[in-house]
């Protein structure tokens, strides 16, 4: 049973030069960029507490609300933040969202035919009856 040592070394040589798996070579960039990643994220881990505050105090702390100062009671020094705000930027988000949407299809409208027609008009009709309800119901209002 005993083999070439030869013709071991040639096979493997020929396994080492990339003919065995040609197609994991496109996978090397996809890698690399993880590695890249992964080595990013743990350096900017591990320089944080050497570079962030070492003497605390009330000011680096404390809560900040787009400079409204907390307070417990809500009727005292303006309270937290109106939830209006936070209404207005999720609405925001929707109809970005909406419009992400809408672009592609814009965009290659004459391809889709009727059906990207048909499928796109419903997709409006429901975002059009949220932007309904939210208006009925006063989310659109500032007082």
């Amino acid at each position: 049973m005993a083999k070439d040592p030869v013709l071991m070394v040639s096979v493997l040589a020929q396994a080492d030069s990339g003919t065995a798996a040609p197609g994991l070579k496109v996978y090397l960039p996809l890698v690399l960029l993880f590695v890249l990643a992964a080595a990013f994220a743990v350096f900017s881990v591990s320089l944080g507490p050497l570079v962030g505050p070492s003497r605390y105090n009330k000011a680096k702390t404390s809560a900040y609300e787009c400079g409204i100062e907390p307070s417990p009671q809500p009727l005292v020094g303006g309270g937290r933040m109106p939830v209006a705000y936070y209404i207005t930027a999720m609405l925001f988000i929707l109809f970005d969202i909406e419009m992400v949407f809408l672009y592609p299809f814009a965009v290659n409208a004459g391809a889709l035919g009727v059906f990207g027609l048909v499928e796109i008009l419903l997709f409006i009709v429901t975002v059009g009856f949220a932007y309904a309800y939210v208006w009925r119901r006063g989310g659109l209002d500032w007082n």
